[in-house]
């Protein structure tokens, strides 16, 4: 399957924080006819791995995670239901958005949102908070209450479309774009006689804390680890942001990441022609799965690769075809330029 078609199916699967089954399901699936060993650990994490059989080999591990954001239903109202966020969920997004009930089957709704005709002058240009907002799914208090127990998620609904000749566009792509490249430069590292054993890990719940990296990291035992997420892509309203889609994965610099690794990366890409960007990460937290990772047992030496997106955390979350096949190269010559 091509790079583009994985992203485009994973997008389309529902799978918000702590609710991940589907995107598991497939991706364990996808995984088992090329790599020695799949296993899906208690969190819903999925770990893949190819072993190289050599004495001492190193294990090198390659993660993103599988997580969206989305919604969970606290209560019914009059048939409306209630809910709260999982993950970073902007409230400007939520009034009038179509989103799908994750029930069984499961059920279209709509976020009620109130006209401008009703709104005060002071309400007018604010965002509601998710708190004071509600799920129409168009039935009665009763039906709803037997239909959505409290506790149901929901995601957004959002096609995956190409976005001019050179990008695509659609949810969840923060992280199953990433998510894609490591699967892909997995089953070409499989294919190939390598010194190190590499270790897959599509791992889950990282919006909500990175805990799905925790147990994993902690459980594959990796020397090293090369984590790959997502990074803002700059727009005219956002010129602060360093990043530029169609330039290639950002390698960051920073007190979370290992600067030998990061160096090799540069030095790697700029040898092989990879379009390669270099972002600085000035804090101690990235904001990512190489937290976590980082300080697994003992330590890990982590890099994180960063694909640019726009607008993240949004129904239309949009990257380049080009960066995302950059990142598989590097991904991939980074591994295969590995010592036991």
């Amino acid at each position: 399957m091509e790079l583009i078609e994985l992203a485009r199916r994973l997008s389309g699967l529902s799978g918000p924080s702590g609710f991940e089954g589907p995107v598991c399901e497939y991706v364990a699936n996808y995984l088992h006819p090329f790599a020695d060993e799949v296993y899906t650990d208690v969190l819903g994490s999925v770990t893949a791995w190819k072993r190289c059989g050599k004495p001492g080999a190193k294990t090198v591990l390659l993660d993103a995670h599988m997580d969206e954001i989305g919604l969970v239903t606290t209560g019914v109202k009059d048939g409306f239901l209630s809910f709260a966020t999982l993950g970073g969920v902007d409230p400007r997004m939520l009034p009038a958005r179509e989103v799908q009930v994750l029930t069984e089957p499961p059920l279209y709704g709509v976020i009620a949102s109130m006209p401008p005709h009703v709104l005060s002058a002071e309400d007018k240009g604010k965002a509601v908070p998710a708190d004071k907002l509600y799920i129409d799914v168009g039935l009665d208090r009763q039906t709803a209450e037997r239909l959505v127990p409290p506790g149901t998620p929901a995601v957004y609904i959002s096609a995956f479309e190409e976005l001019g000749e050179h990008q695509v566009c659609g949810k969840a792509l923060d992280d199953r774009a990433c998510a894609a490249i490591i699967i892909k430069a997995f089953e070409r590292l499989c294919a190939q006689d390598l010194n190190v054993d590499v270790c897959c890990l599509v791992s889950t719940q990282e919006e909500v804390g990175h805990r799905g990296a925790k147990v994993a990291a902690w459980t594959a035992a990796p020397h090293a680890a090369l984590v790959v997420d997502v990074t803002h892509g700059r727009t005219p309203d956002a010129p602060q942001v360093v990043c530029q889609c169609g330039k290639g994965p950002a390698v960051s610099i920073g007190p979370n990441i290992n600067r030998a690794m990061a160096m090799e990366l540069l030095a790697l890409a700029e040898k092989k022609g990879i379009p390669c960007q270099r972002k600085a990460e000035p804090g101690g937290n990235s904001g990512t799965n190489a937290e976590a990772v980082q300080v697994s047992r003992t330590g890990v030496a982590t890099a994180l690769l960063s694909l640019p997106l726009k607008y993240m955390h949004t129904p239309v979350e949009t990257v380049c075809r080009e960066d995302m096949t950059a990142c598989v190269e590097l991904v991939t010559a980074y591994v295969e330029n590995m010592e036991v």
